[in-house]
């Protein structure tokens, strides 16, 4: 019997795709991978390439694993200076032409060594690892990521200032929102709601949940494709934090629901609080008693904690409760089976994806394991609940202590982590609010 290598396999698969992408008009297709600092980082290459690509990758130097978001860069215990090489190797499942970049197609990125072997800094890998450690215990995992965004003209302003979730600023924007909409919809996926959110020129697209690195993959394809219908309608997007000081920021809401491989849903149904049966209880209590260091993946920016704020829906305080937005845990039982699921408030849009999305997924499996209780729940305002981190240097210090997340990611993607979050905190040390928010701004 002869087995295919998988070389070989991806070379196959990439000239039939090729051939295909060149019916529909694609010149080039991009590659995308999220470093540790939140930032996409992309490189591309002509439709011809693709079959060699797809074979043994393309070149991206090991330092954007120790990159800021300022790019500038540091060092950690497994990668310093600019030596070596790695792989990036296409996903072609995810292969996308892309409808606001005619002529490109998009495809997210693993990382390898030149040998072949995973890279150990791959955040993509480390979330489907923890993917592949629930499918173990007998249980998949749906998810989303809502996108928010600000829309701001040529002058770097807020171009619609309408009352939030207001007609007057889908109206203001209805061709924008219109092709927003259509583009993401050529692309394939499922859109749920388009709608205008709270602060000025802010707008949240929700797509249907699936796999957490699906998800994840779409999330960074969403806002790639927000990015590109802004810039063909003379406008900028941003997905900081925080955008205007003093005002509501920029979530990236992780949405989770467990289901047993028999398709029991997990958080509906059940004898416990609100109809979660027991492993879904365990799941959630694991995810909450690690929240504080999982808030240096999660809201992994300085200027995350100018968002992550009481009063501003943002998640500020350790606790959960049913419907209740200011909770960084909020339970949402829908009004179906199928729809419960548990929403992580206190996330936003300078998270890598996999990062938050596998960090999570760890904590919960934890919890599971160990059979953690869920604590009571907060029904109302949970001023008096305990407040997660309230800065950076808060984060990474809970973050450092975990031995849970140092052995789910690996001693290599820890310590990267690790060493971004530390620069990173130095980099804004002495700065003001408004100083934060002005560097951080359109970097997201």
């Amino acid at each position: 019997m002869t087995t295919t290598h998988p070389r070989a396999e991806r070379a196959a698969r990439a000239r039939q795709a090729a051939a295909r992408l060149a019916a529909d008009g694609i010149d080039g297709v991009v590659f995308g991978w999220v470093d540790n600092a939140g930032l996409t980082r992309v490189k591309s290459v002509p439709l011809a390439q693709l079959e060699h690509a797809a074979e043994y990758g393309v070149g991206a130097a090991p330092c954007f694993d120790v990159f800021l978001v300022d790019d500038s860069t540091t060092s950690s215990t497994f990668t310093e200076g600019p030596a070596g090489d790695l792989r990036l190797v296409p996903d072609l499942d995810r292969l996308t032409p892309l409808a606001a970049q005619p002529g490109w197609a998009w495809a997210p990125a693993d990382r390898y060594a030149q040998d072949g072997t995973p890279h150990p800094g791959c955040q993509r890998r480390f979330a489907r690892r923890t993917v592949d450690a629930l499918a173990r215990r007998g249980l998949t995992c749906r998810a989303g990521i809502e996108v928010e965004w600000i829309v701001a003209d040529q002058s770097g302003a807020p171009a619609t200032t309408g009352p939030a979730y207001g007609m007057h600023r889908f109206v203001d924007h209805s061709d924008y929102l219109r092709d927003v909409l259509r583009a993401l919809t050529t692309q394939g996926l499922a859109v749920l709601q388009l709608h205008p959110e709270y602060a000025p020129g802010q707008f949240e697209v929700s797509v249907a949940a699936e796999g957490p690195v699906e998800a994840a993959d779409t999330a960074m394809l969403v806002r790639h494709t927000v990015r590109a219908v802004s810039a063909r309608h003379g406008l900028r997007s941003s997905f900081a934090p925080v955008f205007t000081e003093g005002a509501v920021g920029n979530g990236g809401h992780l949405h989770l629901s467990l289901r047993r491989d028999d398709g029991l849903d997990l958080a509906h149904g059940g004898p416990g609080r609100h109809g979660l049966h027991p492993e879904a209880e365990h799941f959630l209590a694991g995810v909450l008693a690690e929240l504080p260091a999982l808030l240096a993946l999660g809201a992994p920016s300085a200027a995350s904690y100018l968002r992550l704020v009481p009063a501003h829906w943002a998640g500020a305080y350790r606790c959960w409760g049913l419907e209740n937005r200011e909770a960084a845990l909020r339970l949402i039982t829908g009004s179906t089976a199928g729809q419960a699921n548990a929403e992580i408030k206190c996330f936003d849009a300078a998270a890598n994806p996999y990062l938050a999305v596998g960090a999570v997924l760890a904590a919960g499996l934890a919890g599971l394991d160990a059979g953690h209780p869920l604590p009571p729940e907060v029904p109302g305002d949970p001023g008096t609940a305990e407040r997660l981190p309230t800065t950076l240097p808060e984060a990474i210090d809970a973050y450092e202590k975990s031995v849970l997340l140092r052995e789910a990611l690996g001693a290599h993607l820890f310590a990267a982590v690790l060493a971004v979050r530390r620069a990173e905190a130095e980099l804004f040390a002495l700065r003001t609010d408004a100083e934060i928010i002005e560097a951080t701004r359109w970097r997201y």
